[in-house]
């Protein structure tokens, strides 16, 4: 037997439960991972609250992890035991001390990558690849709103737009956290409780707005997001944070801004760009590549025993974290 965090049904933090687990034999296409990190994403909680639905009861929560390769089944040809891997992908599972998962979402982790970085990073950097790189290919010169900007994918982001040669524009939600995001290729944080960030990128681009908003807000941002844009500009909307934002009436109220400016608006997903083998490979491959270098760099602030994964969202939904955040195991 071993330990894995476990809900039995949806609702807040204390529906999160430490319980014993079977986990048996890999089966074929799969392998037997012991885990020795996790990380903690906001999907998490999507999952737990029954915003995005469990495959099944109970269930191991988790997308993002790392560890040693304890056992292969048959079919798997490009793994052994002992290998060192992550991943950040379906089907769930992380919050576990061993898992099976296949073989086929797995990565080779490269020596210069540890395993706690791996998995503070998969998946929000593996995110960032792709809102970067293929949602919205960045250029040079342009600038850009990143929301959440002290975020463990705001962070990543803004590191890697600045590495990328644009100008970065974030918002947060306090001075502390606006100094993060500065050190970290914020060019200009924004207070999002003290002023109109929308107003705030208007005055910072002279009227012109931003090429791009990657927007993992929701309810509370959508809106201003869609003002801070310049024309044929791009509205991303990959995250709710605050909330769904809801239908939306292309025709006028808050979307009157994209007529007005014909932007584009567009509700990507990571498991979605990297469906096929190859492009997680080459995702994931990117992403070593910029932390290698030390053009990202990867702030692991808050860890946490992954038995006390009820305090970890608890402190995530109350936006006491900042980067991120990894269950040790």
């Amino acid at each position: 037997m071993t330990k894995a965090i476990r809900i039995h049904e949806t609702g807040g933090p204390d529906v999160l439960r430490w319980e014993d687990v079977e986990v048996g034999d890999p089966g074929p296409g799969e392998v037997r991972l012991r885990q020795t990190a996790a990380g903690l994403n906001f999907i998490d909680v999507y999952f737990r609250t029954g915003l995005y639905p469990a495959p099944a009861f109970p269930c191991v929560l988790g997308m993002e992890g790392a560890g040693v390769v304890e056992a292969v089944g048959a079919e798997v040809t490009d793994l052994a035991v002992g290998d060192r891997v992550a991943y950040a992908d379906n089907p769930l599972g992380a919050y576990a001390e061993a898992r099976l998962i296949p073989a086929h979402r797995l990565v080779k982790l490269p020596e210069t990558i540890d395993d706690r970085q791996a998995a503070a990073m998969m998946l929000k950097g593996m995110t960032a690849e792709y809102l970067l790189r293929r949602t919205y290919k960045l250029r040079a010169g342009e600038t850009i709103l990143v929301h959440a900007a002290a975020g463990g994918v705001g962070l990543i982001l803004c590191q890697w737009a600045k590495h990328l040669g644009a100008t970065v524009i974030g918002t947060v939600g306090g001075p502390e956290k606006a100094e993060l995001a500065k050190a970290h290729g914020c060019d200009h944080p924004i207070l999002y409780r003290e002023e109109d960030f929308a107003a705030r990128v208007r005055e910072i681009t002279d009227g012109k707005g931003v090429a791009v908003a990657y927007d993992s807000i929701g309810k509370d941002t959508f809106a201003g997001s869609l003002k801070a844009l310049a024309r044929f500009g791009y509205m991303v909307s990959y995250g709710q944070s605050s909330g769904d934002v809801g239908p939306v009436d292309l025709s006028g109220g808050k979307m009157g801004e994209m007529r007005a400016k014909a932007l584009f608006l567009t509700r990507p997903g990571l498991m979605v760009y990297n469906a096929e083998r190859a492009d997680l490979v080459a995702c994931a491959d990117a992403l070593f590549e910029v932390v290698a270098a030390g053009a990202v760099k990867i702030e692991i602030n808050q860890t946490y025993p992954l038995a006390e994964a009820a305090r970890a969202h608890g402190d995530l939904e109350a936006r006491r974290t900042t980067g991120s955040t990894v269950f040790e195991i």
